[in-house]
């Protein structure tokens, strides 16, 4: 099968440890042997304990109280600790030649946008022979709020760039939302339709600024790069159309050797 890997990404809250949760679950049972890796120095529980722990070579814990840094600087220096030390995970994912790993990471948008670390930690994992699908969440609560909503739209663009790996956007909490996830008007979010945002900001802001507006709209239609993949955890057809879309982005299974018909 070879050594596969989803890099769960997305802000603070965008359900990251419901997503790895569902996704391991999911995985069980299709039969996949799959390990999460918690990258998260912040985090405290998990509905599944994971294989691999950055809180067993720093914890934001005791940084915060040993360096007295704020929680955000703290976790900035964890993030580049880890780096630094990057043979201990080399290390640890030596242990899992032919496994798929789920990696849970930080809510800080500044690592996938303002720092090298991730793009560092996707070098080493090819390094050791991973294909690495990113796998960036925004919440869907964002449509309420365009400008959140396209504030969204740009960070995954910004993480798209500077990961340069296979990469899917999914727009999680679909469940929230009721009937209006099966409406029409969902396909202008799931495309992100740049005038949503100019029809929105002019309204709110000065003359101004809405040439700034406009640049913005031009830089989102111009790349062209980000459309979501909506997830309702409690339907297993949604998170079968997630997983599906990871696996070929990643190219799983291509390489399986084929079963041999079992002789009744």
């Amino acid at each position: 099968m070879g050594k596969m890997c989803q890099l769960v990404m997305g802000p603070a809250g965008s359900g990251k440890s419901t997503y790895c949760s569902t996704m391991m679950t999911h995985c069980q049972t299709s039969g996949r042997s799959v390990h999460l890796v918690n990258l998260d120095p912040a985090a405290e529980n998990f509905s599944y304990s994971p294989s691999i722990d950055i809180r067993d070579l720093i914890s934001l814990d005791d940084v915060v109280e040993e360096l007295q840094y704020g929680p955000n600087g703290g976790l900035i220096y964890c993030m580049e600790y880890l780096i630094n030390n990057i043979d201990w995970l080399e290390d640890q994912i030596e242990n899992f030649e032919d496994d798929y790993l789920i990696i849970d990471c930080p809510g800080q948008i500044e690592l996938y946008t303002h720092f090298t670390i991730m793009r560092r930690l996707v070098e080493t994992m090819a390094r050791n022979g991973y294909r690495v699908c990113g796998v960036y969440l925004l919440d869907s609560q964002f449509i309420e709020d365009r400008a959140k909503f396209f504030a969204g739209v740009m960070s995954a663009m910004s993480a798209m760039i500077q990961l340069e790996v296979p990469h899917i956007n999914v727009l999680t909490k679909m469940d929230l939302l009721g009937k209006r996830q099966d409406s029409a008007e969902m396909e202008r979010f799931f495309d992100p339709d740049p005038t949503l945002l100019e029809e929105e900001a002019n309204k709110t802001t000065q003359t101004k600024l809405h040439a700034l507006n406009r640049a913005i709209v031009q830089l989102i239609d111009e790349f062209n790069m980000v459309s979501f993949i909506p997830l309702n955890i409690y339907d297993e057809d949604s998170v079968s159309m997630v997983l599906s879309h990871v696996d070929n982005a990643i190219q799983y299974g291509e390489d399986l050797e084929p079963k041999e018909p079992k002789v009744g």
